[in-house]
């Protein structure tokens, strides 16, 4: 066998080599136009060169479909696109992928389902199957054997005849919005309902009298015209439910069926009022019914005339353990009197006596159109849960309602008549059988009342005949908690039988009806409900058999005018909108860029829309325009490229192909690209450069030693197998720089550099890909002879990926002088200002002699780079030019930061001996006393001698403002440059770590053990300059610093470097970290790096004493046991370990007294653990933090004040919190603490007794639920509780008390409860709700409430302003 080479210089065989030149595509198609295709796939395996029509009569010859009458569209996208039947394009160029599997969906074309092909080798029903249809059930056969068969009703009780086409079946389905399936069900039953149908149509709409969005007939009529005359398989029911007044939230609302029926007919009542249609809904579905009671001794009937809209037959009797059987049976049981004797004996106004009576109710008249409504749905109070009765109930295709009907056509003698109640309450039936269980709370008012009298009642004599068929059933499959409707009518029309299940219709048999009556196969007694089918009938709908009255549907000939009109528009409609979804499917749709030459060189992104025929020269003046490039650049100046934005990847240019169309340059249209578009801008003397594919993009960043800077990126293009020599001379001819002592160092990935020094190594070989960044440096430098780790180049540019920029907050500070050093050094106000006074003069010299320093020193800095750009450039996240301390061997130009931190030092220490000593160490400053963050706001001017070098004056001026832009420091110093460096070499390999001490600790020290600042050991990159922040948020005196930052620094250090812009030590100020939505979190890891951040976080800084080694921020909350706000909060503190609890307290008192003016002696008040808002286990005096207490980080704990000496010694000790209950006060005692030498039941009673007066026998005491104060409802207290628990001791189950502050209550139980009237009773529970309301404690339980069903006539619900 010949072997050739391939393209991986493999040996092949030749037939393969010759077959791997066509490559094939594998199609995988989904056919979603029917229910029973849509789990199948078709595949097929098509040659790469295939065209895109011969793909579509492929298809159409596996599917069997008519070529033309169906769609493909991209699958296993969002965004699905259409492929173009037409096009000779190949299946490579439309965007297919050789080698992989390619998803389409096969769907309708214009909302109708496609054509099946006729099939030559026999019928639908034929035994034989081709092997086309063969191939279409891949996967395992269904377990009968069958091949096809498939149901299109998943219930495991259904097995529905297949779903038919919708040009066999005739009829259109609704979509369901999300859970509207049982409005979909109402509305198909009222669109088959001949007589409803044709008097809607009969209804013209004024359009000049309401709005057509919010009529809610109007929209019923365009709907039900959609529904006879629309092309689509289903059709939307939103402009209905929006002229319900409803939004999309109703639409993920379930609602009961029945519910709906009557809401939506009281709803048009009221919309049709003054027409010809308003006494439509009576006419067709409203009956007579007389509720009586007769007397059994005298014969005397006391009755009443109620009307209804259907009749609710119960399934099952309460508390019987069989169900009714059928409908009759169930009717038979609804008209079946009560005898009332015995207690329930009834007051007969002839006898003037209590009487044995009959009560009951008589049908007087039954309406054209029956509604049953099966009362699936009751209430197990056992479980106190909804449930759902699944029994059998059976029901005929026929009803005569002859044998119910009241057969009394005068009134006795004896017999009384009572007021017709029927126009006072309409559609309601008033005996307790037949009120709907599940309509909504009592307190909601459910759909529209109406006032309106009803009209007068057509009624049937009794001898005319009063059979019903059966039209329509409405079946709910599920639970009570939930499920699913749908409707099987029958039409009649042709007498078919048809499930309408949301967009599926479907012809079903009378096998189907009878499967709805619900039940099991077997009897299983009481049980039988919950083992059988939730699938059954809810809504039964008979039509009176009267061929007088009975109706046809109105054929399209004969729609009134106004309808034919309707037609029309609807009709214009649809079109209109055929045509816009082929627009839409012929448009390409992908990302335009554009880097604007106007608007801050920023990159702008765009949709681009352009349809696939246009030509390359039309897609650039529409994104020309989208861009808004008009009078900016010329049109002859832009041009679209292929583009990358992931890598910034210029992939071609499309030379030469103005006039081709963007369909052919796109690959077709796609839900999505795999590429986007950039629109490019050049200058009139330019010219473009051509972008070829197989190029790569490199930006170059030339880098300057001696000023060390990194220039903007200068962007070239090179092939991959170009040599690194070559590479270079490319480099040279862009940047003018020397080829022969070039450096090239190419970035891979963050902090990945790579120095390319083999000359005849590739660029693929080096690691380059699409887009690439790399750093060159061309000069006579000794730098080259360096190891390149050692080099200049190699830490400028180590320094240039790690640095971070930073917007830090500094805290507003109010002006004055150094008031607040001197108070907490010298402890007299007025003493230590003019000590401040007299030492003023020489502190100002030296001041002045540091800012000039500072000043030549950052002139310094500033030679040779004033016309770089230090803020970052818009190609890249990174510094292009960041100042930095020129090499210590130059001693010209010496570190800038060296000369600056020891500066800073011999100022700090000339001033303290200048201030007498006033400026002290921080560890010494402020001996035994913590400050909070809002105390240190409050009372602490930043005078501080670091504070003074940011302003001409001794005073907290501000460093930025938003309006004027950054002002001027002191000396004329634009800003405060702190600047040091350091090699991070020395770093390498080091892990990030802290000692297992300070992190148990949940901080870090900022000094080591030699009492050495841990940041003097090292320095990092560090610069800051005044920034004025854009957003106005600077306002009010806030100082704002933009901070250049190696992100390799540590927090100890980070904060060393800010003392000066802060005014005070890094021991007194706190880091915060500025999150989304402006959350804060403050950092106290000291030995962490900035690692976490990126560019532009923003951090805040505030005043208050930062962590130590071993200490902790405690919030310190007072406990008021009987105030209705137990907890309240007081102040910020530090604990340490090691600590006690009386030194902690000792610590606290100043801070109370100062900041909450709380004067306390040490023995009055106690502190206590706080779990949430339950008060815990009591600390003692003795007990040390960390050895007897656990502590964490943002520990809380309570603050107990004693009214007398503290009980509690030992920890054997038990503290309880009592509370008496006085029943015939209706009232709660306030709290009083107990303390419990153990955990005995006894010694509680004994104390309880004690303190109350009970005796011992009488005392009963329960333990409180939920959360502190264990807040309960007077009236509930009495019974809720678990009163006398019998156990011996508190520690075991239920009471579970096992440490400090438990709440237990306790009562007298000879003590009645006090007797109250209804009103008082009533006026008790309000103001019990509204306190524990107040508390945040719940009244009682009381589950979920259903939304009420309500349709708006108005258009909308009422906001009621409140409620916001």
């Amino acid at each position: 066998m010949e072997m050739v080479p391939s393209e991986e210089n493999q040996l092949v065989p030749k037939e393969i080599e010759n077959a791997s030149e066509e490559p094939r595509v594998l199609c995988i198609v989904q056919d979603t136009t029917n229910a029973k295709t849509v789990n199948e796939r078709l595949t097929l395996n098509l040659p790469a060169s295939t065209t895109l029509s011969k793909l579509f009569e492929d298809v159409a010859h596996k599917a069997s479909y008519v070529n033309g009458t169906f769609d493909l569209a991209w699958g296993k996208t969002g965004d699905m696109g259409s492929l173009d039947p037409s096009s000779e394009m190949s299946l490579t160029e439309s965007g297919f992928e050789p080698g992989k599997r390619n998803f389409l969906q096969l769907t309708d074309k214009d909302g109708e389902q496609p054509q099946i092909a006729s099939d030559e080798s026999g019928t639908a029903g034929s035994s034989g199957l081709d092997d086309s249809s063969q191939e279409r059930f891949i996967g395992p056969l269904p377990r009968d054997g069958t091949v096809g068969c498939s149901s299109d009703y998943s219930s495991p009780s259904y097995s529905y005849s297949s779903i038919l086409n919708k040009s066999d079946t005739g009829y259109v389905g609704l979509v369901n919005q999300a859970m509207t399936c049982y409005l979909n069900s109402l509305l198909q039953t009222l669109f088959m309902t001949p007589e409803f149908r044709n008097a809607l149509y009969n209804w013209e709409f004024e359009e000049s009298e309401e709005d057509p969005v919010t009529s809610i007939p109007y929209q019923l009529q365009r709907l039900f015209l959609l529904l006879q005359t629309s092309k689509k398989r289903a059709i939307e029911t939103t402009d209905v439910t929006r002229s319900f007044g409803w939004d999309s939230s109703e639409a993920w609302q379930q609602h009961d069926v029945q519910e709906l029926c009557r809401v939506m007919f009281d709803a048009l009542e009221q919309k049709w009022k003054q027409t010809e249609q308003a006494d439509l809904i009576n006419q067709l579905y409203q009956g007579k019914l007389k509720d009586y009671v007769r007397c059994l001794e005298c014969g005397y009937e006391s009755w009443r005339i109620d009307t209804y809209l259907d009749i609710p037959l119960v399934i099952r009797p309460f508390a019987a353990s069989q169900a009714y059987g059928s409908v009759e049976e169930a009717l038979q049981a609804f008209v079946q009197p009560e005898t009332l004797d015995g207690a329930n004996q009834y007051f007969c106004e002839r006898c003037k006596k209590k009487c044995d009576a009959r009560k009951g109710l008589r049908f007087l008249h039954f309406p054209y159109l029956l509604t049953l409504q099966l009362k699936r749905f009751d209430f197990d109070y056992t479980t106190m849960h909804r449930i759902k009765l699944n029994d059998r109930m059976s029901f005929p295709e026929e009803l005569d309602m002859g044998p119910f009907i009241d057969v009394e056509d005068e009134k006795s003698p004896q017999t009384e008549s009572c007021t017709d109640s029927g126009a006072e309450n309409e559609g309601s039936c008033h005996s307790d059988q037949m009120s709907n269980d599940f309509s909504a709370d009592d307190g909601v008012d459910e759909g529209i009342c109406l006032d309106s009298a009803s009209s007068t009642e057509r009624v049937l004599k009794p001898k005319s005949s009063l059979t019903f068929e059966l039209f329509s059933v409405m079946v709910h499959s599920g639970s009570a908690a939930g499920g699913h409707y749908y409707a099987c009518i029958k039409s009649f029309s042709d007498g078919q039988w048809y499930s309408f299940n949301d967009q599926h219709v479907s012809k079903i048999t009378q096998e189907d009806i009878r499967k709805t009556y619900g039940g099991s196969s077997g009897s299983r007694g009481y049980y039988s409900s919950a083992f059988a089918s939730s699938t059954n009938a809810y809504m039964l709908i008979y039509r009176l058999k009267d061929p007088s009255r009975n109706a046809k549907y109105l054929d399209c000939d004969d729609f009134p005018e106004h309808i034919k009109h309707l037609v029309q528009r609807e009709k214009e409609s649809e079109e209109q909108e055929k045509r816009q979804r082929e627009i839409e499917r012929n448009t390409c749709k992908i990302k335009l860029f554009c880097m604007h030459p106007v608007k801050m060189m920023a990159m702008m992104e765009n949709k681009l829309e352009v349809h696939k025929d246009k030509t390359l020269r039309e897609a650039t003046e529409m994104a020309y325009k989208l861009m808004e490039l008009d009078g900016v650049v010329p049109l002859d100046c832009c041009r679209l490229v292929k583009y990358d934005e992931f890598h910034e990847y210029l992939e071609r240019s499309y030379e030469g192909e103005d006039d081709t169309p963007m369909g052919l340059l796109l690959g077709g249209v796609k839900s999505s690209y795999m590429f986007d578009l950039l629109l490019e801008t050049r200058r009139a003397e330019q010219v473009f450069q051509p972008y070829k594919p197989g190029e790569v993009m490199v930006k170059v960043h030339v880098v300057d030693l001696k000023t060390d800077t990194i220039a903007p990126p200068v962007s070239i293009r090179a092939y991959l197998n170009q040599s690194i020599t070559e590479f270079k001379q490319l480099i040279a001819q862009a940047t003018e720089l020397s080829a022969e002592t070039m450096r090239v160092v190419l970035e891979r990935c963050y902090n990945d550099l790579r120095l390319l020094y083999v000359p005849n190594k590739t660029l693929k070989a080096e690691g380059f890909f699409r887009s690439n960044k790399v750093f060159v440096e061309s000069s006579e430098s000794p730098d080259h002879q360096v190891t390149f780790t050692d080099s200049l180049l190699w830490k400028l540019l180590d320094r240039h990926g790690n640095t971070i920029r930073l917007f830090v907050s500094l805290p507003v500070q109010s002006p004055g002088t150094n008031r607040t050093i001197c108070q907490k050094v010298g402890g007299d106000t007025e003493e230590c200002s003019e000590g401040s006074k007299d030492n003023r003069n020489s502190v100002e010299a030296i001041l002045e002699e540091s800012t000039e320093k500072l000043k030549n020193l950052s002139l310094q800095q500033q030679q040779g780079s004033s016309t770089s750009d230090s803020q970052k450039s818009s190609d890249t996240s990174d510094f292009e030019h960041i100042e930095s301390p020129s090499p210590s061997q130059e001693p010209d130009s010496s570190s800038v930061s060296a000369v600056v931190a020891v500066d800073n030092r011999e100022l700090e220490n000339r001033i303290r001996a200048a201030s007498g000593g006033a400026y002290s160490d921080p560890e010494t400053q402020f001996p035994g006393e913590e400050r909070s963050d809002s105390e240190v706001n409050n009372d602490r001017s930043t005078s501080s001698v670091d504070s003074d070098i940011l302003s001409s004056s001794h005073s907290s001026d501000t460093l930025c403002n938003a309006d004027s832009g950054p002002i001027q420091l002191a000396n004329g110093l634009d800003s405060h440059s702190i600047t040091s460096s350091r090699r991070s070499k020395a770093n390498e390999g080091k892990k990030e770590t802290w000692d297992t001490a300070e992190e148990d600790s949940g901080t870090d020290s900022e000094y080591d053990e030699n009492g050495k600042s841990k940041a003097e050991s090292y320095y990092l990159y560090f610069r800051a300059e005044p920034y004025a922040q854009e957003d106005g948020s600077g306002e009010g005196g806030q100082k704002c610093v933009l901070v250049h930052v190696d992100k390799r620094i540590t927090l100890s250090a980070f904060k060393q470097n800010l003392e000066p812009f802060v005014g005070v030590t890094s021991t007194q100020f706190k880091v915060f970290r500025v999150y989304a939505n402006n959350q804060e979190f403050e950092s106290v890891r000291l030995n962490e790096t900035l690692s976490s951040f990126s560019d532009d976080n923003k951090i805040t800084i505030r005043l208050g004493r930062a962590l130590k080694k071993g200490e902790y921020r405690v919030k310190v909350y007072q406990l008021l046991v009987n105030d209705t706000e137990p907890c309240k909060f007081l102040v910020d503190t530090v604990f340490a370990k090691g600590m006690t609890v009386k030194q902690s307290k000792e610590e606290l008192m100043p801070q109370l007294k100062d900041q909450c003016k709380l004067d306390l002696n040490i023995d009055k008040f106690r502190l206590r653990k706080k779990t949430w808002k339950n008060p815990g286990t009591v600390f003692l005096d003795y007990h040390v933090y960390e050895e007897d207490i656990n502590i964490s980080s943002n520990w809380e704990v309570f603050l107990e004040v004693l009214d007398g000496p503290e009980k509690m010694k030992s920890m054997s000790q038990l503290a309880v919190l009592t509370r008496r209950w006085t029943p015939a006060q209706m009232k709660l005692e306030p709290f009083q603490e107990v303390v419990l030498e153990s955990s005995s039941v006894e010694e509680l009673k004994e104390k309880l007794s004690e303190i109350s007066g009970i005796p011992l026998e009488n005392l009963e005491f329960a333990k409180g639920r939920g959360t502190f104060p264990c807040d309960i409802s007077v009236l509930e207290i009495h019974q809720d509780l678990d009163w006398n628990p019998k156990v011996s001791t508190l520690n075991v189950w239920p009471l579970y008390i096992c440490d400090d502050g438990a709440v237990v209550f306790y009562r007298d139980s000879t003590e009645e409860p006090m007797e109250q009237s209804e009103d008082e009773r009533n006026e008790l529970m309000k103001k019990e709700s509204s306190r524990l309301l107040k508390t945040g404690h719940r009244v009682s339980y009381s589950p979920r409430k259903e939304k009420a069903l309500k349709i708006y006539l108005d258009g909308g619900p009422v906001k009621d302003p409140g409620q916001d």
